[in-house]
């Protein structure tokens, strides 16, 4: 019997959205993950590398829903995360793992998943550190995400009503709803690598400047302090 097999423990879905991961994290946050789930619900935005395939080689012996869009959805963020969402209940999940490709939990959280998930809350929240290199996170003014729980966990309640932030940027992985939810806080730690990388730093800005001139659903002084040459960088410890 493989892991996602175990029908003795809680049963996890892991939600995710990919597009063009190939050379990126998306292998090494699917392999991390993999022990950990029952099902997998990937939304393809319009990749043109090898990232559907990566994910059905990775997940091969986990049952996989795999939607792909033909033309990419990312500027319209909410409606991406509500399409995201729509797949992803339809399997009828029991808790839901929301991540992004570049975002990976730390291997303690296999230590306490089942306890975790047999919990009376019905979400869990844990501290995103933003990498700013393999081995070191960003803290200034501007990137502080760590230092506060913000949910990637939650029990899917089929009989509440959900609403998003309806903004085309920033909108939120999950719908507004969870934040009346039953949570706890939590030990394990999101590393996400989004910004681990130069070329990936550049490309960010890039896209803010394209989609969001005005900074009207962000921070303008964050979107302008993302290619500051010196940031203040801290050593990851384990």
């Amino acid at each position: 019997m493989t892991e996602h097999q175990d029908n003795s423990r809680p049963h996890m879905t892991l939600s995710m959205i990919v597009r063009n991961e190939e050379h990126r994290y998306l292998r090494q946050a699917l392999e991390t993950h993999r022990p950990w789930i029952d099902r997998a619900v990937i939304i393809d935005d319009g990749s043109t590398d090898g990232t559907v395939s990566m994910c059905r080689e990775i997940l091969q012996d986990i049952p996989l829903l795999l939607v792909e869009n033909s033309t990419p959805q990312f500027a319209d963020e909410v409606s991406l995360r509500k399409q995201q969402w729509q797949a992803t209940i339809s399997t009828k999940p029991e808790w839901i793992l929301n991540l992004d490709a570049d975002e990976i939990l730390t291997p303690d959280f296999g230590v306490i998943r089942d306890q975790l998930l047999s919990g009376e809350e019905d979400a869990i929240y844990f501290r995103l550190f933003d990498m700013w290199s393999e081995t070191s996170y960003r803290e200034d003014q501007y990137w502080q995400a760590h230092a506060y729980y913000r949910p990637f966990l939650i029990r899917y309640r089929h009989d509440w009503d959900y609403e998003w932030k309806e903004t085309p940027q920033h909108c939120g992985r999950f719908p507004l709803t969870i934040q009346h939810f039953s949570y706890a806080c939590h030990v394990p730690r999101v590393k996400h690598y989004g910004w681990a990388r130069e070329e990936d730093r550049i490309r960010k800005v890039e896209r803010y400047q394209a989609l969001d001139p005005d900074a009207r659903y962000g921070w303008k002084e964050q979107y302008e302090s993302i290619l500051d040459p010196e940031p203040r960088l801290l050593p990851w410890l384990e």
